[in-house]
C-alpha cells in the first residue's frame, strides 16, 4: 500500500529551481527559504540543512544569487540571500525545462 502522507523526494536540480523561486519575493536567509518552501507546499516538500546550504554556496558561486549578512527576525545574525539578474535568467530557463519535462511525463502517465 502506498505512503500517502510521506513527504515528497525531489528530482535532481528541482533545488536550485526552488531557491530561486523563493527569492523572487525578496532577500531571505536560510531557514525563512527553507520555510517557505515547506509551508507553500502545504509540508509535502521539506528541504533539509544537509542540502539546501550546499545548494545556496553553489548557487551563489554561480552568480545567481548575492548574499549580506543581517539580522534575522529573532535578531541573529544570519545571512540573507537575494537573486541576481542572471539568477533571474537561470530562473527563467529553468521554468521552461521544468515545463518540458512535467509536460512529457504527464504524457507518459496518460497513456493507457
Amino acid at each position: 500500500m502506498a505512503d500517502t502522507n510521506r513527504t515528497g523526494e525531489l528530482m535532481q536540480g528541482t533545488l536550485d529551481m526552488l531557491i530561486l523561486k523563493t527569492l523572487t519575493r525578496g532577500a531571505m536567509h536560510g531557514y525563512a527559504i527553507a520555510e517557505f518552501i515547506q509551508q507553500s507546499t502545504e509540508n509535502v516538500l521539506r528541504v533539509e540543512e544537509g542540502a539546501l546550504y550546499p545548494a545556496l554556496h553553489r548557487l551563489e558561486l554561480r552568480g545567481w544569487l548575492d548574499s549580506a549578512w543581517g539580522l534575522s527576525e529573532n535578531k541573529r545574525r544570519a545571512k540573507f540571500y537575494r537573486l541576481t539578474p542572471a539568477g533571474e535568467r537561470q530562473l527563467a530557463d529553468e521554468k521552461a525545462h521544468w515545463g518540458r519535462m512535467t509536460g512529457a511525463i504527464a504524457r507518459i502517465m496518460e497513456t493507457v
